[in-house]
């Protein structure tokens, strides 16, 4: 027979330093991307976005000198509204 003791304050602490360093994780991320970024982040082309919602106006984009600059939070939000959408067409 096998039997298993745990100790339930050493579980907690370690479920509170992984999601501490999760937390730590996400405060590194980046504050906008680059076009390749984006292509990256969205496993699509720069054709395919550009046909899909590049150009639509709430998509949210500055062009600094030639080069194009996402808000990382603001584009998340929309493409993730943007996903949805294209589930219900």
């Amino acid at each position: 027979m096998l039997s298993v003791k745990i100790d339930e304050a050493e579980v907690k602490e370690m479920c509170r330093q992984r999601i501490s360093d999760l937390v730590k994780e996400v405060e590194s991320e980046l504050v906008f991307w680059d076009s390749n970024e984006l292509k990256r982040r969205t496993c699509m082309s720069w054709e395919t976005i550009q046909n899909n919602f590049f150009y639509e106006p709430n998509f949210p984009k500055y062009k600094i000198g030639g080069k194009w600059y996402y808000p990382v939070k603001e584009t998340r939000s929309f493409l993730e509204s943007w996903l949805i959408n294209q589930s219900k067409i």
